[in-house]
C-alpha cells in the first residue's frame, strides 16, 4: 500500500504556529492593558493625592511657622513687620490658595482630596488676622500696630 498525503493536511501544519503566536501576542496585550488600567485608574491617582496632601501639609506647616515668627513675643506693640514667605507654586500640578478663617490658616486646592488647616498661636496682643495668599503670586506676612493691638495680614505681591 502506498502512503498518500493529502494537500490539505500539509497546508494546516504551517498555520498552527502562526495561530499560536497570534494568541500569545493577544494574551500579552490584554495583560498589559489590564495592568495599565488598574494602575492609572486607581493606584497611581490615589498615590498622587496622598503625596499632594503631604506636600500641602508641609507647605501649611512652614507658612504657619513664618506667620507666627513674624509676630513679636510677649506684649510688644511697637512693630512694623513685612516678611516674604516662600510657597511652592503648585501642589500636584495645580495652583492653590491659603486663607485665614478666624485664627486658622486653610489651604484650598482644586483637588477635593487635598486640603489642610492649622490653628495659629499668637500672643494676646494680636487682635485680628486677615487676608489670603495665592500660590501664583509672591506671599508676604505683614504685622502692623493699631490702637487696639496688632493686626496680622496675609498679603500678596506681584505675580512672578
Amino acid at each position: 500500500m502506498r502512503n498518500v498525503r493529502s494537500d490539505r493536511s500539509d497546508g494546516l501544519r504551517g498555520v498552527s504556529p502562526v495561530v499560536g503566536k497570534t494568541l500569545e501576542i493577544g494574551v500579552v496585550v490584554l495583560y498589559i492593558g489590564l495592568l495599565s488600567t488598574t494602575l492609572y485608574g486607581g493606584v497611581v491617582p490615589d498615590f498622587r493625592s496622598a503625596a499632594g496632601d503631604e506636600v500641602a501639609d508641609r507647605t501649611l506647616a512652614g507658612a504657619t511657622q513664618e506667620v507666627e515668627d513674624a509676630v513679636p513675643p510677649g506684649t510688644a506693640t511697637a512693630v512694623d513687620v513685612h516678611r516674604r514667605v516662600e510657597l511652592p507654586r503648585t501642589i500636584r500640578g495645580e495652583p492653590y490658595h491659603v486663607r485665614v478663617v478666624g485664627r486658622t490658616l486653610v489651604l484650598d486646592h482644586p483637588d477635593p482630596n487635598i486640603g489642610v488647616e492649622t490653628t495659629l498661636a499668637f500672643p494676646t496682643t494680636v487682635v485680628r488676622v486677615e487676608g489670603s495668599w495665592s500660590s501664583t503670586a509672591e506671599a508676604f506676612v505683614v504685622v502692623e500696630r493699631t490702637d487696639a493691638g496688632l493686626v496680622v495680614r496675609l498679603a500678596r505681591g506681584e505675580a512672578s
